[in-house]
């Protein structure tokens, strides 16, 4: 335990006076070092979390946890395949759908896009999509009408009701040869999905259009598949790959999105062990305005020790100082830290109101918002390294001032 006249003489030594303001300066140096390193730390990997958490979601929520595709051409017996599926424990939901790549021109204007057939019936069961319709009613989602994305309506200027056209890839046989396919469509929805690659360049169709417009007589190219229990995927991947029974081949989110999600993590993990240096360094200052503390203070350590101070209390004296430096750092800066994590929103707005300058641009970063999720068994880790550090860095000048000889001290005062 840490006694009174421990604590007592910890303090004093940590106040500021002419005789060790030098050392007070560096224990300040320290104490922001500390602050700043363990609030960067906590902001940088909430805003790592965030990221990864609102791309996992929206990523699946658009276009399922696995995938079923035919390698020899469309799924003709996509309505079979579906109910098979569907009897798998663990799977939610099965959705049909058919994508391909078109040109859209209108007005004189052409952007490619990225066609996604759905029916009206998926298209509402999918939250993300549902609660993204920005102008627009779901039930004239039908026939040959269509849901472009907001950005490509504002770069387009397009609105509800206005017409496009579509061209295909997929070629058609006419008395001047053949050409590939194209077709009028009618806005009928402008949805916003905070993602701009997707408000940018997706388009999604009913279903019968798409089957239509791409030449798909009642079959589809794909079929999404959803899981209630995200995290046994690879069993029920399994299970549904029996029940496929070699007629359609399965690709799950970590296949078609690995080299992606790879790298966030490389990138995150990254970014801790470069944040952790500035603690690091910032208990390196400890250190050093410890040392100096003690070569300060020797005379006084002497004295106390001729008066019946042991070793053991002019160590944890010591320590007691240089880790209040950094308890105190840590703890402002973890509060910090989540504060500004939890309303890093908020914080952006002051920011670009006060330098006019544009701090996130949606069109560059994917995703509309910065997204900040705090993780609590992290902010633990970072607090935790933090005071490990802190109290490390107090073991040598206190086993130095604890070792200090008293005579030797006295001898030239």
């Amino acid at each position: 335990m840490i006694s009174k006249f421990e604590r007592t003489v910890a303090w004093r030594y940590l106040r500021s006076k002419k005789a060790e303001g030098f050392v007070s300066v560096i224990a300040g140096f320290s104490f922001a070092g500390i602050m700043l390193g363990v609030a960067t730390l906590i902001i940088v990997m909430s805003v790592m979390n965030g990221f990864r958490e609102e791309l996992f979601s929206r990523i699946l929520g658009l276009g399922g946890h696995m995938n079923a595709y035919s390698q020899t051409g469309p799924l003709t017996n996509y309505l079979e395949l579906a109910d098979l599926i569907e009897g798998v424990n663990g799977v939610s939901a099965v959705t049909p759908i058919i994508e391909g790549q078109t040109l859209m021109t209108t007005r004189g204007r052409a952007s490619g896009v990225m066609v996604r057939g759905i029916s009206q019936g998926d298209f509402a069961a999918r939250d993300i999509l549902f609660n993204s319709i920005k102008s627009g009613q779901l039930e004239d989602f039908r026939d040959f009408k269509i849901a472009i994305g907001s950005v490509l309506a504002k770069k387009l200027q397009l609105e509800l009701g206005d017409k496009i056209t579509l061209t295909s890839p997929v070629l058609k046989t006419t008395p001047f040869g053949t050409v590939p396919t194209q077709r009028s469509f009618e806005i009928a929805m402008i949805f916003d999905v905070e993602m701009y690659e997707y408000n940018s360049g997706f388009v999604f169709m009913p279903l019968p259009a798409a089957q239509k417009f791409f030449k798909f007589d009642n079959a589809v190219s794909a079929l999404e598949i959803f899981l209630s229990r995200p995290n046994d995927i690879d069993d029920i991947r399994r299970a549904v790959d029996i029940e496929l029974n070699g007629r359609a081949t399965l690709y799950d989110w970590r296949d078609m999105n690995k080299s992606f999600f790879n790298a966030l993590q490389v990138e995150r993990n990254v970014m801790f062990l470069i944040l952790s240096m500035i603690i690091l360094v910032a208990a390196f200052n400890i250190i050093s305005s410890m040392i100096m503390l003690v070569k300060e203070k020797g005379h006084d350590i002497a004295i106390m020790r001729t008066m019946g101070a042991t070793r053991g209390n002019m160590m944890r004296i010591f320590m007691l100082a240089g880790a209040s430096v950094g308890l105190i750092g840590t703890a402002v800066g973890s509060t910090i830290g989540i504060l500004f994590a939890l309303n890093i929103d908020a914080v952006k707005s002051v920011l670009e109101g006060m330098t006019g300058a544009s701090l996130w641009d949606a069109e560059i970063r994917f995703l509309s918002e910065i997204p900040a999720v705090v993780n609590w068994a992290e902010v633990l880790v970072v607090i935790a390294l933090a005071f490990t550090l802190s109290i490390l860095a107090t073991l040598y000048p206190a086993w130095r001032a604890a070792r200090l000889d008293p005579v030797e001290a006295l001898r030239y005062e």
